[in-house]
C-alpha cells in the first residue's frame, strides 16, 4: 500500500465522517510522523508493514467514531497544538470566540490596572489558560480543575506553550482560589439531560461526560460558580462564560439575579447562536 493507495483506502472506510478528507490526513501524518506537504508530494511512496497495520487499526477505530483527536493524541486551538487524551474534552472552535473576547477586555483595561489576574475554571486542556497566557505577557494566570487527570494534561500543554506561567489548582470551581480575579473565563459542562440522548455517539461514547453533563437545565455548575464568584472578584472585573445555544435567557436572568448592578451581554457564535455569556462588575 502507498501513501495514495492509504488515501483511498481510509476515505471508503469512514463514508459517514463529516470530514473525511481531513481524518484521513491526520491519521496518515499521524502514522507516518511527516506533514501535510510531504505527503502530497511523495503519493507513491510505500507504507511498510507496520505502518499499514497501525493505520488499519486507526482507521477501524475511526470508523466507530472514536474522535481523530484522541487518535492521534493533539489537537488545534488557534495557533497552537494541544496535547489531548480521553480524560479532557476537545477543544473546539466556539471556545476560541472566548478567549478572543477575554484577550480583548484584558487588554483595554486601564494600564493603572495591570496585571491582570486571570482564573481559568474548569481547565480542562488547558486551552483557555494557556492560549490566554500566551498572549498576555503581563497577566497573572490560575486555572482550577476537579480532575487530576485533565490537570496533568494541562500542565503538559502549558509546559510546551506557557513555561512557568500558571498556577494550576485541584478542586471545584473557585473554591481553592485565595484572591480575588480580574477575569474569569469558564467552559463548564453546560450540556442537559435531554441533549445528552441526542449527542453524536462519538462524544457520548469517548469524550468525558463529566465534562458535558450540566445536570437537568445545563447549568448546575454554572450557577455554583457565579453564586461563589461573588465573593472572588476584584471590583471592575468580568466573566466570560461559555453556554450551550439555547441557554441565553437562563444564563443572562441568572447572571443578573447574582450581579444585579453588572452589565450582561449575550454573544452569538458565527452560527448565530447565543454561544458565550459577559459579565461586567462595576468598578
Amino acid at each position: 500500500m502507498n501513501v495514495s493507495e492509504a488515501w483511498t483506502y481510509g476515505r471508503s472506510h469512514l463514508p459517514h465522517s463529516p470530514n473525511t478528507q481531513l481524518d484521513v490526513r491526520l491519521l496518515l501524518e499521524y502514522v507516518l510522523g511527516v506533514n501535510h506537504s510531504w505527503l502530497v508530494a511523495h503519493d507513491d511512496e510505500e507504507l511498510t508493514a507496520v505502518q499499514q497495520a497501525q493505520y488499519r487499526q486507526l482507521i477501524e477505530r475511526a470508523a466507530r467514531q472514536e474522535p481523530i483527536p484522541y487518535l492521534v493524541g493533539h489537537a488545534p486551538f488557534f495557533d497552537l497544538d494541544f496535547i489531548v487524551t480521553p480524560v479532557v474534552l476537545i477543544p473546539r472552535p466556539e471556545t476560541e470566540q472566548l478567549v478572543d473576547l477575554a484577550a480583548d477586555w484584558a487588554r483595554k483595561r486601564p494600564s493603572g490596572y495591570l496585571p491582570c489576574r486571570i482564573v481559568d475554571v474548569g481547565t480542562g486542556s488547558g486551552c483557555i489558560a494557556v492560549t490566554l497566557a500566551s498572549r498576555l505577557p503581563l497577566a497573572s494566570v490560575e486555572a482550577v480543575d476537579i480532575s487530576a487527570e485533565a490537570l496533568a494534561v494541562a500542565q503538559q500543554n502549558a509546559r510546551q506553550h506557557a513555561p512557568d506561567r500558571i498556577r494550576f489548582h485541584q478542586g471545584h470551581l473557585l473554591e481553592p482560589i485565595q484572591q480575588p480575579a480580574d477575569l474569569l473565563a469558564a467552559n463548564l459542562p453546560y450540556v442537559t439531560d435531554a441533549e445528552w440522548t441526542m449527542l453524536d455517539d462519538g462524544v457520548k461514547w469517548y469524550e468525558p461526560a463529566a465534562a458535558l453533563k450540566g445536570g437537568a437545565d445545563g447549568l448546575d455548575l454554572i450557577r455554583q460558580l457565579l453564586q461563589q464568584a461573588v465573593t472572588k472578584l476584584n471590583p471592575g472585573a468580568a466573566i466570560f462564560l461559555e453556554i450551550g445555544w439555547q441557554q441565553g435567557t437562563a444564563v443572562h436572568n441568572l447572571a443578573h439575579t447574582i450581579f444585579p448592578a453588572a452589565q450582561v451581554e449575550l454573544v452569538q457564535d458565527f452560527a448565530g447562536h447565543d454561544r458565550i455569556v459577559v459579565i461586567k462588575m462595576m468598578d
